[in-house]
């Protein structure tokens, strides 16, 4: 693919950087637009939007590191072009998920819905930022022989060159995109707030887990070498998620 969109002179725009910044920009526009619909500021929302984005940029970057540690200690400089790639998703969520409740709890907003609102424009921002891992060759795929293999061929590409590879990027694009749609079918007939954010969580986490098992870029491992990094918290933060549905959805049940 092309990892370099656009070369003049010295002003270079990644194909990475740019689907990123991309799908940061729709997920705000989104959050946005659904605190307008359900009655919470939009101003708030897109202030807690921008931390959110610091947040996971620093938390994919930091996880990205722990798992490939010798990628930097030649040129630790590598460390802050992240618009090349070499990000971790979880690690974002997670710095994402910390930073998210000590905004809303400073601000006194409702923690639950607001993560609701927000819920879906992660699936979608993930989506367009997997096509950027597409265009800069990052998180690729196993070797393989299926009639939609792609061949990576510029040398400027993370990913091997001149072999058919399973287009991984495009499998997690398609299936974040989904998870977005369905959660926004859904929005309007959740039972409880809480549940959007939650079920994206268990949804993720099953995409996550099923992509990796065609990913055959190095990403760390977990027991032994049994799971990668991403299925091993995938699997926790599932299990997370199922019993924050169960207890939220019991609450509600309670209340009623």
């Amino acid at each position: 693919m092309h990892p370099i969109l656009i070369k003049i002179g010295p002003l270079t725009i990644y194909s990475y950087g740019f689907f990123l910044a991309i799908g940061f920009l729709l997920a705000i526009f989104y959050s946005t637009r659904e605190a307008r619909r359900v009655g919470e500021d939009p101003q708030k929302i897109s202030d807690l939007a921008f931390y959110l984005i610091i947040a996971s940029l620093v938390g994919a970057r930091l996880l990205f590191i722990i798992v490939e540690p010798h990628d930097f200690l030649e040129n630790p400089l590598e460390i802050i072009k992240v618009w090349k790639g070499g990000l971790v998703f979880y690690g974002g969520f997670i710095g994402a998920l910390i930073t998210g409740i000590w905004y809303v709890k400073r601000h006194g907003m409702p923690i639950w819905k607001t993560a609701d609102i927000i819920a879906p424009a992660i699936a979608l921002g993930q989506s367009l930022g997997r096509i950027g891992c597409f265009s800069a060759g990052c998180c690729y795929g196993r070797e393989t022989e299926v009639p939609w293999a792609v061949t990576f061929t510029d040398p400027n590409s993370l990913a091997r060159i001149g072999i058919p590879l399973h287009p991984t990027q495009l499998y997690e694009a398609a299936l974040d995109f989904g998870i977005f749609l369905f959660l926004i079918s859904f929005r309007k007939r959740k039972t409880f707030e809480g549940q959007l954010i939650w079920l994206y969580t268990l949804l993720y986490a099953v995409v996550r887990f099923i992509v990796e098992l065609f990913r055959g870029d190095p990403r760390g491992s977990a027991l032994d070498k049994l799971l990668s990094t991403s299925q091993f918290i995938g699997i926790v933060m599932a299990i997370v998620a199922l019993t924050m549905l169960i207890k939220l959805g019991r609450k509600k049940s309670a209340i009623a």
